[in-house]
C-alpha cells in the first residue's frame, strides 16, 4: 500500500474558525409581543388545533377570574363568521386610565405587554387562573385582528390591534350603564396551521368551567350555522353536580356524593368523589379553575389521603388483618369518579400551558382536608363504607392475580426474549422506527396481508374474531385471553406497572379491520383496549387506523377504488361516459381482496390512507363503548332512540 504523500505545513496547521461578528450590536432584544410571534408554541403549547383553542381559554380565564373575585355573573362566548371569536363578561372592565409606569392607557398596557395585569400583586385578584397577565396579550400577539371594548365608569372604550400592535389610542365612543369587557379576535393564519374551531371542544370546556364556578352563567353561541347553535350552563351544585354528570348512567356505590370545601393554610380546597360499579378511574384536577391534565401536587395529596383513609378504616374494621399488606393507590381508585380543585394565591405551573401544578403546599393542604373529611364521611355512613371497601378489596385481589399472570405470561415472553406468538408474521427489520405492525381481523384477511406485505418492514398479527371486552374485564382476566396476550407480547411494551414505551417493537401499530359493522365493532374494542392499557402508545403517535376501500370500480382494464360513498358516485359518473358501464364491487371484508389488491389499496405506503389516532378519538370510542357495551340498559336505549333516524348502511 503506498505511503501518504508528505503534507504541507499549511495543511498540518489547524484552521481557525471563520470570523463571525459577536459584539453588542449582535445581541437581539425582542420587544413588546415579538417573543410570542417568534415562539408561539412556548405560550400556547402548539400552532395546531390545541394552540388555536388555547386562545379562547386564555380570554375565558380572564372572565372566570372576574367571577371568582365576585364581580362577574355572566360570560358569553360566540363563534362568529370569518374565524372570529367573541368573549364577553359583566365584570369590572379592564382599567382604561393612564398607567404611571408605561405612560399608556392601562388597557393598552395589558393588551400589548407581557407580564402586565392585576394578578401580580395587591388585592385585585386573591386567586386567578390565566397566565398571570400574559394570557390576553398573547392572544393579541397571535391574532391578525383584535378589538377590545370596555364598559367602565359609565363610558364605552375601544381599541383595535393588528398582530398585537394598536391601530390607534384607546378612545371613548359612547356611554354604558353596566360594566364589563368584550374581546373579539381572529387567529392569525400565518401562525396557526388550522383556523377551524371545534364546537364540541369549546362546549366541553365551558361546561367544565361552569361546574367549577358555581352560580355563574356561561352561554355559548355558534353563529356559523343558521339558526345559531346555543348552549347555556349554570350549576348551583358546583363539584357535586360535576361528579354526578361524570357518573351519569353508572350504578353508584354511595347514596351521597362525598364533598368537602374548606380553606387550609390560605389554600381553598374543594373535592368531591363517588364510587361506581365500574373498573375505570375518572379523575380530574384543577388549580384556580385551570384544568391540570398531568395532575400535580394537589392530585398527589388527594390520592395519598384517599389511600391512607381507606387503609386506616379497613384495619380499624378488621377488613385487613395484621399480616395483610396495605391497599395500594390503584386498588383504592378503581371505579372512582373524583375531582379535586384548589385555589391559591401564587400557583406554580410546570410549563406555560399549565399541565401540572408544582406547589408543595397544595399537596399538604389537600391531604389534610380530604383525610379528615373522609374519616368523618366513612364513620357516619358505615353501610356505604362497607360497599366501597368490598370493591377496593376485590381490586386488590385482582391486582395480585394480575401480577401472577404477568409473571408467568410477560416475563417469560416479551421481557425474557422467548418466542413471539406463532400467529405473528414478523418483519425482517428490528428497527422500531421502520417497522409496522398490522393488526388484522381474521385468518382470511391475515393470509392476504401476509402474502401482499413488504416483509422487510411490515408485520402481520391476525386476531381471531372479537377480542375480549375490556370494559367488563380486569387485567388478570385479560391476560388469560389468547388474543390479547398475543397482542401484548407482539407489541413488546408489556402492560400495567411494567409498561415501557421504550421497548415498543413498532412505531406504527395499524388497526386494519373490515369496512362493515363487525369490523367497526372490533376496531372500537381495540381502541378501547389501547386507551385503557396502552395510552402512551396513542400519545406518542404510534397508533393508526387503516382505511380500506369500500368499492372496486372497473371498466375494461381500468380499475379504480373508492373509499367513500361520495367518491364512488364521482367515479361512476366519470366512467359512465365510456362505452362499457362500470362494474362495481362492494368490499365487505378485507379477505375479499387478493394480496395485490390489499397491498395496492391499504398497505402500500405510497398509496394508502392512514388515520393517526388522537387521544380524543380513543376517548370518544371508550365513551361510546361504555354506553353500548356496559351493564346499564337505559343509556344504550337512549342512544338508539336518539340516533335511530340517522342510521345508514345498516347490515341486515
Amino acid at each position: 500500500m503506498p505511503k501518504n504523500p508528505q503534507k504541507s505545513k499549511e495543511e498540518l496547521t489547524p484552521k481557525k474558525p471563520q470570523e463571525v461578528s459577536y459584539e453588542a450590536k449582535d445581541i437581539y432584544v425582542l420587544e413588546g409581543l415579538e417573543p410570542v410571534r417568534k415562539r408561539p408554541g412556548m405560550y400556547v403549547g402548539s400552532t395546531g388545533v390545541d394552540g388555536l383553542h388555547h386562545l379562547i381559554w386564555e380570554v375565558v380565564d380572564n372572565a372566570i377570574d372576574e367571577a371568582m373575585a365576585g364581580y362577574a355573573k355572566n360570560i358569553t362566548v360566540e363563534l362568529l363568521a370569518e374565524n372570529k371569536v367573541s368573549v364577553t363578561d359583566d365584570g369590572r372592565g379592564i382599567p382604561v386610565d393612564m398607567h404611571a409606569q408605561t405612560k399608556k392607557s392601562a388597557l393598552e398596557t395589558v393588551m400589548t405587554t407581557l407580564h402586565a395585569g392585576g394578578k401580580f400583586g395587591g388585592e385585585s385578584y386573591k386567586v386567578a387562573g390565566g397566565l398571570h397577565g400574559v394570557g390576553v396579550s398573547v392572544v393579541n400577539a397571535l391574532s391578525d385582528y383584535l378589538r377590545v371594548e370596555v364598559c367602565r365608569d359609565q363610558g364605552l372604550y375601544v381599541q383595535e390591534y393588528v398582530r398585537g400592535k394598536p391601530k390607534e389610542k384607546v378612545k371613548k365612543i359612547g356611554t354604558c350603564k353596566k360594566t364589563g369587557t368584550k374581546v373579539i379576535f381572529s387567529p392569525d393564519r400565518e401562525v396557526f396551521s388550522s383556523l377551524e374551531f371545534n364546537d364540541k371542544r369549546i362546549i366541553d370546556h365551558l361546561r367544565q368551567q361552569a361546574f367549577l364556578t358555581k352560580g355563574i352563567r356561561i352561554n355559548f353561541l355558534d353563529h356559523r350555522s343558521s339558526p345559531p347553535q346555543f348552549y347555556g350552563f349554570y350549576f348551583e351544585g358546583g363539584l357535586l353536580s360535576f361528579v354526578k354528570y361524570l357518573a351519569h348512567g353508572k350504578k353508584p356505590l354511595q347514596e351521597d356524593v362525598f364533598y368537602i370545601h374548606r380553606t387550609q393554610e390560605k389554600i381553598e380546597v374543594e373535592s368531591a368523589l363517588l364510587y361506581i360499579d365500574d373498573l375505570e378511574v375518572r379523575e380530574l384536577s384543577f388549580a384556580n379553575n385551570i384544568y391540570t391534565p398531568d395532575g400535580g401536587m394537589h392530585l398527589t395529596g388527594f390520592k395519598s389521603a384517599l389511600t391512607r383513609s381507606l387503609n386506616n378504616y379497613a384495619r380499624a374494621e378488621k377488613y385487613l388483618k395484621e399480616k395483610d399488606e396495605n391497599l395500594t393507590s390503584d386498588d383504592t381508585r378503581e371505579g372512582l369518579v373524583a375531582i379535586v380543585s384548589v385555589k391559591l394565591r401564587e400557583p406554580q405551573f410546570e410549563g406555560q400551558t399549565k399541565a401540572r401544578l408544582g406547589n408543595p403546599e397544595a399537596r399538604t393542604a389537600v391531604e389534610a382536608v380530604v383525610n379528615d373529611a373522609l374519616k368523618e364521611f366513612f364513620e357516619k355512613r358505615p353501610a356505604e363504607a362497607r360497599r366501597v371497601l368490598a370493591k377496593v378489596m376485590l381490586a386488590a385481589k385482582a391486582r395480585l392475580a394480575a401480577k401472577a399472570a404477568k409473571d408467568t405470561v410477560l416475563r417469560r415472553g416479551a421481557l425474557e426474549g422467548l418466542t413471539l406468538p406463532g400467529k405473528l408474521a414478523d418483519c425482517i427489520s428490528r428497527n422500531p422506527v421502520d417497522s409496522e405492525l398490522f393488526i388484522v381481523e381474521g385468518d382470511s384477511a391475515g393470509g392476504s396481508a401476509k402474502s401482499g406485505r413488504d416483509r422487510k418492514v411490515q408485520a402481520i398479527l391476525p386476531l381471531k374474531g372479537k377480542i375480549l371486552n375490556v370494559e367488563k374485564a380486569r387485567l388478570d382476566k385479560m391476560l388469560v385471553n389468547l388474543e390479547i396476550r398475543s397482542l401484548v407480547v407482539a407489541i413488546g411494551t408489556a402492560i400495567g406497572e411494567e409498561f415501557d414505551l421504550a421497548k415498543i417493537r413498532y412505531h406504527k401499530v395499524i388497526l386494519m379491520t373490515d369496512a362493515d359493522v363487525d369490523g367497526a365493532h372490533i376496531r372500537t374494542l381495540l381502541l378501547t383496549l389501547f386507551y385503557r392499557y396502552f395510552r402512551k402508545v396513542i400519545e406518542a403517535g404510534y397508533l393508526y387506523i387503516a382505511q380500506p376501500p369500500l368499492y372496486r370500480i372497473q371498466t375494461g382494464k381500468n380499475v379504480r377504488y373508492a373509499y367513500t360513498e361520495s367518491e364512488k358516485q364521482g367515479i361512476v359518473k366519470e366512467l359512465q361516459k365510456s362505452k362499457e358501464g362500470p362494474l362495481i364491487q362492494r368490499y365487505k371484508g378485507l379477505g375479499e381482496m387478493n394480496p395485490s389488491q390489499l397491498w395496492e389499496t391499504t398497505m402500500n405506503p405510497a398509496l394508502r390512507l392512514l388515520k393517526r389516532v388522537e387521544i380524543e378519538d380513543a376517548k370518544e370510542a371508550d365513551r361510546l363503548f361504555d354506553i353500548l357495551m356496559g351493564d346499564e340498559v337505559l343509556p344504550r336505549k337512549q342512544f338508539i332512540q336518539t340516533h335511530a333516524l340517522s342510521v345508514k348502511n345498516l347490515d341486515i
